[in-house]
């Protein structure tokens, strides 16, 4: 007669743990169908902080959650038997007992459950744009320096980072012009959290954002209507036949900032008569400013912008100083 050799014992199963993330982005209870899923099915549902912004919301769902920060050691033990543990993370995300469950794991001496990682809420794009207006916010209220500025103080800062953006676009170096968007960036958010202090006149970011909004929705009709488009030139013609209703100009000046640099101004100047489709000479007198003004003109019609061309040669120019000087790069 064969001895049947008897089965060797089943391991235990050893359960699994869910990190549940979450975007501080998004209101709290908008959360994936699998993080409610895990949550509905899990046997238990572990949250370190009390005030936890989800909690509130998901003990209305009839989820209970105990407020507890076990020990890697301890949670691994909360899944024995095959128990589903559900830890939801506070903002930090638990580096301490992530970094527990690790150092457990690598000591081959525990029976490790599965481990898992469950977004139950993602940012949208321009989602950090709320950090922005937050960090500004607290900025504004509690540093001495931007709790005194002006929308007057602050106007040569916007001048100065607008003309750090155009370099570092004319640098191609985009480090550069990752950084100086966020600076010019940073000037409309200052600006706009100053506006919502005006006593009689108050508007915040959003209402900045919301008339942008508007306006290019409604002077691209070819994207958001029935208007069609097909070309760049169709394009310009909707933008301004849109602009001239909304602003209701009664000359083609209105609207150019005299402040602006001389060459920019008279770039700007001939090419409102040229679209325009005006007949009007260029003056005629002595002087540098004229024929600068006549370069100006005659470089808009050619598509060129006089004050990159000018910027260019001045860096040419520059480069050439620095060699006859004996100066590297």
């Amino acid at each position: 007669m064969n001895a049947t050799s008897p089965a060797a014992p089943s391991a235990a199963p050893t359960g699994r743990i869910v990190l549940l993330t979450t975007s501080h982005r998004v209101a709290p209870g908008l959360l994936s169908w699998p993080a409610w899923q895990t949550l509905r099915a899990a046997d238990t549902v572990l949250c370190a902080d009390g005030t936890h912004p989800q909690l509130p919301y998901l003990r209305e769902a009839g989820i209970p959650v105990e407020e507890a920060s076990p020990a890697a050691e301890e949670l691994v033990d909360a899944c024995a038997g095959g128990r589903t543990v559900v830890v939801v993370a506070t903002g930090e995300g638990e580096p301490a007992l992530t970094d527990g469950l690790a150092r457990l794991a690598g000591t081959g001496r525990v029976p490790m459950p599965e481990l898992e990682l469950l977004p139950a809420s993602y940012d949208l794009p321009g989602a950090r744009l709320l950090d922005l207006v937050q960090v500004m916010d607290r900025i504004r209220a509690e540093c001495p320096w931007s709790s005194r500025q002006t929308h007057q103080g602050l106007a040569k800062y916007g001048i100065e980072e607008a003309y750090e953006l155009v370099e570092a676009i004319e640098e191609g170096d985009r480090d550069e012009l990752r950084e100086e968007l966020g600076d010019v960036l940073l000037q409309v958010v200052f600006h706009a959290r100053i506006a919502e202090e005006h006593p009689e006149e108050p508007f915040s970011v959003d209402d900045v954002a919301g008339g942008i909004v508007t306006k290019l929705v409604h002077r691209h009709p070819h994207v958001f209507g029935d208007a069609t488009a097909t070309t760049p030139e169709e394009v310009k013609e909707h933008w301004l036949r849109t602009k001239a209703v909304e602003k209701r100009r009664t000359s083609v000046t209105e609207g150019v900032p005299l402040g602006q640099p001389g060459l920019a101004l008279a770039a700007k100047l001939a090419s409102r008569v040229r679209t325009a489709g005006l007949d009007v000479p260029l003056p005629r007198a002595e002087g540098i400013g004229y024929e600068l003004l006549g370069l100006a003109a005659r470089a808009e019609a050619e598509g060129v912008d006089p004050e990159a061309a000018l910027r260019a040669a001045a860096r040419a120019y520059r480069d050439a100083i620095r060699a006859a000087e004996g100066v590297g790069e």
